[in-house]
């Protein structure tokens, strides 16, 4: 079986709109699917020690989901994991003062959804990332939250979970 876990972003939940609908998509391909609750977590770094304490137990072929900066703690966190897929929402990479935080593409399929109309994180972010690692990129007409984006999401999510999940 197949476990997706939800790194959901800084200001948001972890059972927010998107999250929910993603969740409700993976459950009804068969997967387990939770989501970490990281409120009142500001650092990137705390995140991701939470996100590999909770998941490091999953005996399942495990696929990360991260949103914003959910989708750094996610990536950050892939290969302590032994993630087989990583799927990221408009992700914090290369952030103005924080670049160097930036995780080094871990060794797996990435897939990486962003909007064009993002004026959280510049777009030019992702396709930055996706050039360094060969990422799947599908850039949309979307903002920042993608929250009008989702049905367009899960198609990118469905068919991502049905070709690297276990």
């Amino acid at each position: 079986m197949t476990t997706v876990i939800f790194s959901h972003g800084q200001e948001s939940g972890p059972w927010g709109t998107k999250i929910r609908a993603m969740a409700e998509l993976v459950r009804s391909l068969g997967c387990e699917a939770d989501s970490i609750d990281y409120q009142g977590i500001a650092d990137p770094t705390e995140r991701v020690e939470k996100l590999v304490a909770e998941a490091k137990g999953i005996d399942d072929s495990l696929i990360l989901v991260g949103s914003s900066m959910g989708g750094h703690v996610a990536t950050a966190a892939a290969d302590t994991l032994g993630a087989a897929g990583l799927f990221v929402l408009a992700p914090a990479y290369y952030m103005p003062g924080y670049e160097s935080l930036t995780p080094e593409p871990p060794d797996m399929p990435i897939s990486i959804v962003h909007g064009w109309h993002d004026d959280v994180v510049p777009v030019e972010n992702s396709i930055r990332f996706a050039r360094q690692c060969a990422a799947t990129l599908h850039l949309i007409d979307g903002d920042h939250r993608l929250t009008d984006n989702i049905d367009e999401i899960n198609e990118y999510l469905g068919r991502f979970v049905a070709k690297y999940g276990g």
